[in-house]
């Protein structure tokens, strides 16, 4: 069992997966008014001139590193065979071909190839792993070619609302990348995703951005000015207008380090299942800190039997505060602090015990996701 969460009071929002499997996506059209001042059209058009300049860098500068994803699922009814076709995006991470997307982009595909932002095609892709909590998955291009330019990622701990940013991606499957702008307009968002097919999956932590995600960009990068990945597009609102989903890139760090040392897809394992604590939260269960991971969970154990933080002496109803001296906030969920550690490596969480400060060394195991 891996790290749960669970939430006294949370919104859940139906979104549906930007994943082009021969679905009709539908268009907002918006129009922006004139500004009659000469004077403020000029100052206007200075600002746009800037904003476009770092735009076209920005992007010039990541796309080499993004690919589209092309996925093909062959199906078998008695002597009638039928054949689908989907699209996404994909993120290069590495020289040797790794390349991180979204789970939903690949589940259940018969075959995957990639498309270069070049127009080369790879075929006889390979799926390494998925991580199911956050809806990724890692590939690996069997041959890959000499030149890919993995992308640089950033750190999304840093993300602050206002923020500029970029998605890139394949966007309704046409092979070739588009780049939409925006800022980010909140942080540490718990969804719950539907690709209209299943009962929906739970995705907690994510960046929520206006910038426009249209389908068959699931798994591709919202990128900052620094040309860094903050987050990985996962999904839009049903029923709002211009909102959007990322991922926090910090989610896959921990995967991808160890990806890139063994091959292997796994996740660092605590044994916990915690309320973020915020001032709402810590009126309504008399808590005497705003912020932090309270170790509850109702009518069973919030430590798991057997578990690292068991073993480590973590207890029901300890708070923890931080992970490596970095404060556990909005920001910096503690499951994100966790996941960008590998298994094996040593943290030491602070807690709040009967009102007591108490520092815990654990060592973080391996829960294998795929």
């Amino acid at each position: 069992m891996i790290e749960g969460k669970s939430s006294v009071s949370r919104f859940l929002v139906a979104v549906f997966f930007c994943f082009v499997a021969s679905f009709l996506g539908s268009w907002v059209f918006l129009s922006s008014g004139l500004v009659s001042s000469r004077n403020a059209v000029n100052t206007v058009n200075t600002v746009v001139s800037t904003d476009e300049q770092v735009t076209s860098k920005v992007a010039e500068k990541v796309s080499p590193s993004v690919v589209s994803v092309t996925t093909r699922l062959i199906s078998t009814s008695g002597y009638l065979q039928t054949a689908s076709e989907g699209a996404g995006t994909g993120v290069i991470i590495s020289k040797d071909g790794y390349i991180l997307t979204n789970k939903h982009v690949v589940d259940g595909a018969s075959e995957v190839s990639i498309v270069m932002n070049d127009g080369s095609v790879h075929g006889n892709v390979k799926l390494i792993g998925v991580d199911p909590l956050n809806d990724l998955a890692f590939l690996k291009i069997a041959d890959p070619p000499r030149d890919l330019v993995p992308a640089k990622l950033g750190n999304s701990t840093k993300v602050k609302v206002g923020q500029k940013v970029l998605a890139i991606g394949n966007a309704l499957g046409e092979f070739q990348n588009s780049v939409t702008s925006g800022i980010i307009s909140g942080i540490g968002r718990p969804i719950t995703a539907d690709d209209g097919s299943s009962e929906g999956e739970s995705l907690e932590n994510l960046l929520q951005t206006d910038a426009s995600i249209n389908p068959g960009n699931s798994g591709g990068p919202l990128v900052n000015l620094n040309s860094e990945i903050i987050g990985i597009n996962t999904a839009i609102a049903a029923d709002s207008q211009g909102i959007g989903f990322a991922i926090p890139i910090n989610a896959a760090k921990g995967l991808v380090k160890g990806l890139l040392a063994t091959g292997k897809v796994e996740r660092a394992y605590l044994g916990v299942t915690y309320v973020s604590i915020t001032p709402s939260i810590a009126e309504k269960l008399n808590l005497t800190v705003k912020k932090g991971a309270y170790v509850y969970q109702d009518n069973s154990s919030s430590v798991i039997q057997n578990s690292p933080a068991e073993k480590a002496g973590v207890k029901n109803k300890d708070i923890i505060t931080k992970v490596n001296g970095v404060g556990v906030d909005q920001n910096n969920a503690l499951s994100l602090l966790l996941a960008q550690y590998t298994p094996g490596d040593k943290v030491t969480l602070t807690v709040l015990r009967d009102g007591q400060k108490k520092d815990i060394d654990v060592t973080l195991e391996t829960y294998t996701v795929q």
